[in-house]
């Protein structure tokens, strides 16, 4: 494995807003008390985040965001995986580096001394497995393109975008210098559209993305519909497969789709435990793909990889695997 990366760097590098994840399990009368919009993730203010930390009952911290779950998720089955993002030099932000590097993710930064915080989400967990995800941004929304590693980028095989980070003209910037870098080295462009929320703030942006830059989507059913304006999803699918190589439409329990021109490959949901928390299962299902792909797999394999890794990450708490991913894909995959 090391002679392969010092050839060509990473299998994947990822590049999202950088956040530390606080997750406690909550009762449905703690969603209504403090006005919160179950399921969904709300963008908030630093006193906003205070508040609700502090009514929060204990749970469990982790290093997160959705490509940094993503990443976590490739070492985990033993592909090679990078990160980019911005973290302050504080508590969390120097917790958020040295638990991300424990996962074996290689981290490069930057830790930067200022007076905006590093970023930190905070999900609440009701007994349906629902999770409600309330998110201050921080410092990472604020990263720019002079802190993307060009060498980095240009050496490994996936640049793996989120969408979470889309929301800042500086952070869009890096994001689009980034995709440039990849597509000159001759290198895969993937995306994922994070929540129907981002899908409707940038999706005539997106649209032009999709067809410029991106080879890979991640989305799942609600942000493809979303994305098309339609309420047919063979129509969305349709209009999707015109504008990238390949797609990955997870589908919740009916599993996921894969969309590669007019080829159509539906993935089954695995069964590997009960559902207890649904965090993660997106960001998951995407390194199992990004690590299938990564080994040359087939599409249908690499998917059925994915199905498994969201399938873990649902059966307990937290948006990290707790099991050992590579036994558990050599047990399930036919």
């Amino acid at each position: 494995m090391s002679d392969r990366r010092n050839q060509r760097g990473f299998d994947v590098v990822g590049i999202g807003n950088a956040i530390v994840d606080v997750l406690s399990p909550v009762e449905e009368s703690f969603i209504q008390e403090h006005q919160l919009i179950k399921g969904n993730m709300t963008l908030i203010e630093a006193d906003r985040a205070q508040e609700l930390y502090e009514a929060m009952p204990p749970g469990k911290r982790v290093s997160g965001g959705s490509a940094a779950n993503t990443m976590v998720g490739v070492a985990c089955l033993q592909g090679s995986a990078a990160y980019i993002g911005k973290v302050n030099d504080d508590p969390l932000g120097n917790y958020f580096s040295e638990d991300i590097r424990g996962a074996g993710v290689n981290f490069r930064g930057p830790i930067k001394d200022g007076n905006i915080p590093t970023a930190r989400c905070l999900i609440q967990v009701t007994p349906d497995a629902q999770r409600t995800m309330n998110t201050f941004l921080g410092v990472s929304s604020f990263l720019d393109k002079s802190e993307i590693d060009e060498d980095l980028v240009a050496s490994s095989d996936t640049l793996y975008c989120e969408g979470y980070l889309w929301d800042r003209d500086v952070a869009k910037e890096a994001i689009r210098f980034a995709m440039g870098v990849a597509k000159k080295s001759s290198r895969k462009v993937a995306l994922t559209l994070s929540d129907e929320f981002c899908v409707d703030r940038h999706r005539e942006e997106w649209l032009d993305l999709l067809e410029d830059r991106v080879d890979i989507v991640f989305s799942n059913e609600s942000e493809t519909k979303s994305l098309f304006e339609t309420k047919d999803f063979s129509v969305a699918i349709k209009e999707l497969s015109k504008l990238v190589d390949v797609a990955f439409v997870t589908l919740g329990p009916r599993g996921s789709l894969v969309i590669a021109g007019k080829e159509r490959i539906e993935i089954p949901a695995e069964e590997i435990g009960g559902v207890i928390d649904t965090t993660g299962a997106g960001d998951l299902y995407a390194s199992g793909v990004l690590f299938g792909l990564s080994q040359g797999f087939s599409l249908e394999k690499s998917g059925k990889i994915g199905s498994i890794a969201a399938a873990e990450v649902i059966s307990h708490l937290g948006p990290r695997p707790e099991t050992d991913l590579i036994e558990l894909v050599e047990k399930n995959l036919n």
